[in-house]
This record gives C-alpha cells, sequence and structure tokens, in this order.
C-alpha cells in the first residue's frame, strides 16, 4: 500500500458495467521525501478507483495489484489500484534515514 495525493478526476466514455457507483482519480505517489516536504513529486502519476469521494488535494492509501480488487471479492473486477482510504493527517518522520534529522 502507497500513500498518494489525488491530482485531477479521469472522465471515461465507456466504462466496465462492474465499475459503475465509482469514480477514476489521478493520482501521485508520494515518497518519503515528498510527505517531508523535501521532494519534488516526481513519480509517474497512476489512475485510481474511487468510491470513498476524495477529492483533489485529498491524500489517500492506494492498494496496488491483485489486492486492489480483493476488497469486491467475489465480484470480479478489472482493477490494477484502488482508494483504500483518505487519510486525514500524515505524520512522517525521516530520523535514522538521513532524512529530516
Amino acid at each position: 500500500m502507497r500513500i498518494a495525493e489525488v491530482i485531477g478526476t479521469v472522465t471515461l466514455n465507456r466504462a466496465h458495467p462492474s465499475l459503475l457507483g465509482g469514480r477514476f482519480k489521478l493520482a501521485v505517489p508520494l515518497t518519503l521525501e515528498d510527505l517531508l516536504g523535501q521532494g519534488d513529486r516526481s513519480a509517474e502519476m497512476i489512475v485510481v478507483y474511487d468510491e470513498l469521494g476524495a477529492d483533489v488535494g485529498c491524500r489517500i492509501a492506494v492498494s496496488e495489484g491483485r489486492e486492489a480488487a480483493m476488497p469486491f471479492y467475489p465480484e470480479d473486477k478489472p482493477l490494477d489500484a484502488y482508494n483504500a482510504a483518505i487519510l486525514d493527517a500524515v505524520c512522517a518522520r525521516g530520523k535514522g534515514l538521513g532524512i529530516g534529522d
């Protein structure tokens, strides 16, 4: 699971019927440096399926790969990234890592 920040919304022309009720968000995964305010947010953007209502600027917990579809088991959903939580606060410490000491 990774932390990401929502930077936009993806608009679809057509969607798989099993995906109705959710939205796709464009998010950028955050590194420890990003969380400490020292990064440049240069990670590649990902598309995340969201049923929780995250908005632009929200930090979210992203589940990826096979685990992204597991909350919907036994129903099959063609997902690669899923918004598992909207994070109210993130506390990051770089002590001992040479970051933010």
